[in-house]
Formats: structure tokens, sequence, C-alpha cells
């Protein structure tokens, strides 16, 4: 396996914590509008300047027509409060995705110094801890399966979507603890997938885990919904490969045109859920009211939004959300594994076994992750947050099994289920925003927006007319996930490239979708 060792060990001593982010005495700060510290520093990245609170500037990616169609969302001011975290270094970033979330923005990316004063908040990972996109291959193409309605009628029907944990493993208190120890490693040994899968999972699918620190409620509503989709924007797809852009690393990484390919969308369903839940109303509730901002007293950390709540990394709430974090990390890695089984066994089933089921990649895109990064020259311990944001490792990185050290790591991109997803690779070196790229299309709609705007009838009408089978447990789900409420995710694909953070290698289309 390459060495995808941590770069921090997590079981710290706690250290004295000292003051951060304080205002000076009797200082009144100024109600910024952050439209007034924008500039445009390329086509498709706008800087907005250090100012307020912000302890580093931000960058967006946005070429001039999207900046127009979104910059008054909520996202732009999101990101300046971002910034604000205390030992905060180099830029806060948000991929071309951006939109509006809690507290952080969706496909926001800061890092903090693990070891200057550096914060680790829930907010920045999100609620749906590790959710992530799996992409697996096929060898077949459309002509190999002789019967495209039955599969798509077998997947609805064996594979479990919606908001409950309705067909779900069978699971024990002792496997559910495995699972959130030993990730997609322990998933294997316990039958869910194959060894050779952990090669391409991102940090081979296990992160460390020393105390979990998971709540009873949390381990009661994970244990019946491994191999769950759950719902929302939550899918599995069976894809063709539409387009290649680049044919060498296409190659590499086992794609070819008119693949079948399969691309699991989910993560640590109830479970994550109620970890954030439980650790952000801890957290939360240190924080007072302090004019127009938040002051915890004890750390003494001042923040624009309580919703940023966030713990000094070596303080004991850091580290204890640290250990809950990746346990349910390794539930959602081990969530994704036992929905490739199902897949494969489906695919088994339909086909016979000469139909072949790898993995290819499988990114997470609500996480931090421990890693070194060079700043401004100097090598730093840094505490990453990618909220709606995956890693996009450079070529030759360390953590990359030798199959895409020369290509740089797979980063998956799914757009909505009317129009396609993408296959990008890491650049060349690494990019400036951590090693990070954009997750998806972005909302450009709220939910409700959606269900008011958008015919679900209609729109279902006209995906199988383009021959997309839908397969939805809820009517809302059609509407809430159309196109329409979507960005363009080959202009988000267009501006991703130009920024410098990935490379196209191939364009992914529909053609059964499985939603909750």
């Amino acid at each position: 396996m390459p060495d995808c060792s941590p770069h921090l060990i997590f079981s710290v001593e706690i250290q004295s914590i000292r003051p951060l982010n304080r205002l000076e005495e009797g200082k009144i700060m100024d109600d910024y509008s952050w439209q007034d510290f924008t500039e445009r520093i390329s086509p498709s990245v706008v800087k907005m300047k250090k100012h307020g609170l912000m302890q580093g500037d931000a960058k967006l990616v946005a070429n001039e027509s999207h900046w127009k169609k979104h910059s008054d969302d909520r996202g732009p001011g999101q990101l300046r409060n971002s910034a604000c975290l205390p030992g905060l270094v180099g830029d806060a970033w948000a991929m071309a995705d951006w939109h509006f979330g809690y507290g952080f923005p969706i496909g926001g990316v800061t890092a903090t110094d693990v070891d200057n004063g550096g914060v680790i908040s829930p907010g920045g990972v999100g609620f749906d801890i590790n959710c992530g996109v799996r992409l697996v291959t096929t060898n077949l193409t459309l002509n190999d399966i002789p019967d495209i309605k039955s599969l798509g009628r077998n997947l609805s029907k064996h594979i479990p979507a919606g908001t409950s944990g309705k067909g779900g493993f069978d699971l024990n208190s002792s496997k559910l603890s495995k699972l959130i120890s030993g990730g997609a490693e322990a998933a294997y040994e316990l039958g869910w997938g194959n060894s050779e899968d952990l090669l391409a999972i991102e940090s081979n699918g296990i992160l460390s885990v020393d105390e979990p620190n998971i709540s009873e409620r949390a381990m009661e509503r994970g244990i019946r919904q491994l191999g769950t989709l759950g719902s929302g924007n939550h899918f599995l797809e069976i894809q063709t490969v539409d387009s290649i852009l680049d044919s060498n690393t296409a190659k590499g990484f086992g794609l070819a045109s008119n693949q079948i390919v399969a691309m699991i969308h989910t993560g640590s369903r109830g479970l994550g859920h109620q970890v954030c839940t439980d650790h952000l109303r801890k957290l939360e509730s240190g924080y007072k009211k302090e004019g127009k901002y938040w002051r915890h007293d004890e750390w003494d950390i001042l923040l624009p939004d309580r919703q940023l709540a966030a713990a000094p990394i070596h303080s004991k709430e850091g580290q204890e959300y640290i250990q809950a974090m990746q346990a349910a990390g390794n539930f959602a890695f081990a969530n994704r594994s036992a929905l490739t089984q199902r897949f494969r066994d489906i695919m088994h089933q339909e086909l016979g076994s000469d139909a072949e089921v790898e993995v290819l990649y499988d990114v997470s895109h609500n996480i931090a992750k421990f890693e070194k990064h060079e700043i401004n020259g100097k090598s730093c311990n840094c505490c990453v947050h990618r909220k709606g944001a995956t890693r996009a490792l450079p070529a030759g990185h360390k953590e990359l099994d030798s199959k895409f050290s020369g290509f740089g790591q797979p980063v998956l991109v799914p757009g909505d289920m009317g129009t396609a997803s993408w296959v990008l690779a890491g650049p060349k070196k690494s990019n400036q925003a951590f090693d990070s790229s954009c997750h998806g299309a972005g909302r450009a709609l709220s939910r409700s927006q959606a269900r008011k705007n958008i015919d679900s009838k209609q729109l279902l009408d006209e995906l199988s007319s383009k021959g997309i089978q839908i397969h939805a447990r809820t009517e809302n789900v059609l509407s809430e996930e159309a196109p329409e409420a979507y960005k363009d995710v080959d202009e988000i694909i267009k501006m991703t490239e130009e920024a410098g953070l990935a490379t196209p290698v191939a364009r992914l289309i529909p053609m059964i979708v499985i939603k909750g």
C-alpha cells in the first residue's frame, strides 16, 4: 500500500490554550461589505482582500459570467466569515460550485495551523461527514446489456434509498464498532468489498480512530443504515463514458469511450449527522453574543457567526470532535463499500460472472484532513477543512497508489441526473487551494425554490425521452434534484481547469438513476 500514514498523531497531549483572535480593547469593528473588497485576479478567480476579522485573503473560482449570476449569493459572505478562523494559513477558497451552507459555504476550503493556534470547526466539515463519491468501472458497453430496463428495475429493487435505514445490512454493535474503527478495510473483512478496492480509496478507506467519542444515539442511527444511499442528492447512477478529453490519463485510470461505469454518491447517513449535531450543540453553547460577534471566553475566540463554532485543535473538545469525525468518516467509507458489493452482486445476477466491477476511485468531499502543505515557503502541519470540495492530489504524491502517481489523483465530480458527471485528474504540481477541487455542480436553486418552480412529472417525461431511467422513492426529490436546480456542471469544470485546480479527463452521461 502507498504511504498514507497520518502526518499528525491525534492522541496528542492537551496543550495550554493561548489567546486567539482577540480584538484590541475598546476597538469597534466596522460592518464591512465583502463586495467592497473584491478584485478579479484571473479570468476564473476573484480575490476578496483581507478585512475586518479575516485572518487572510479569500479566493472564489468564478469567471465573469458566473460572478454576475451568483455574486449576490450569501456564499461569498460565508467565505469571508470562514477566513476569520483563528490560526488560518494561506487563503480561504470557494470552489466553482460554491453556494450557501451551514456556517461555511458549500465548496469552501480553509486550512489552520495545527502547531500555531489552529482550530477545527464542525461547520467546515458539514452534517454528512465524509459524504463522497465512488466510481466503479466495468468491462461492458451498452451492447453487452441485453435489457437495460430490467437492470434498472433490479437495481431499484435491491439498492435501498430514502430517509430511513430500511434495507440496510443487519449489524450488531460489535460489527458497527469494527466499521467505525476500521472503515473500508473492516468492511472488506466482514465480506463487503475486495482487498484491491482499498488501494483505490482516499486514505485507503481508513481514518485513525483511538477513542470514537460517538454518542449512543449516533450508534443507534447508524446500526441499520449500512449499505443504504439515503435521500436528497445521494444516488447510484449507471453511466456511459460520453467523451475522453485526455486519452493517456483515461487509459491509466481504466476508462474508455462508451464504457459502462457506475457512480455512487452517499456518506455517513444518520450516524454522521448525529455526530455533527452532538458536537455542534456542545461547541455553539460555549459562544456568547458580544455585539455583532460571538465570543468563547475560555479560548478567547471571536467569530462573526456562531455556526462557525470552533475548538482549538489541541483542546479536549477539539480532539473529541476529530475522533468522532474520523469514526463517522470510516462508517461512510464502509457504507460505499457495502453499496459497491450490492452493485457487484446485481451485475453478476443480471449479466453473469464475466461482468467485471472494479473501483476506479473513492473520494471524500466533507472532511477535515491533517496534511503537510508549503505556506509562504515553509512547511506547515495543516488542518484542511473541505466542505463540498475534494482533494486533487498532484502527480507523484506519496499517498497515491502507483497506478495513479503518474497522472494525479482521480477527481470525481457528479453533475445532475439529466446532464453529465466528470472525471478529472489532479494537476502536475500542487495547486494553491491546498490540493483541492470542486465536488459537483453546486445548487442554483434552493430545494424549496425547486419544488415551487419545477414540475416533477414533466421532468420525468423529459428525462425518459432522453433515454434516462429515473427510479426515485419520492416525487419531491425529482424537482429538488432537477437539472434546473443546479449550475451548469460543464461550466464548473471549465472554470476549475482555468483556475489550475484539476484537469478534465472524461465526461460521463447518466442512463439509470437510483435516488431516495
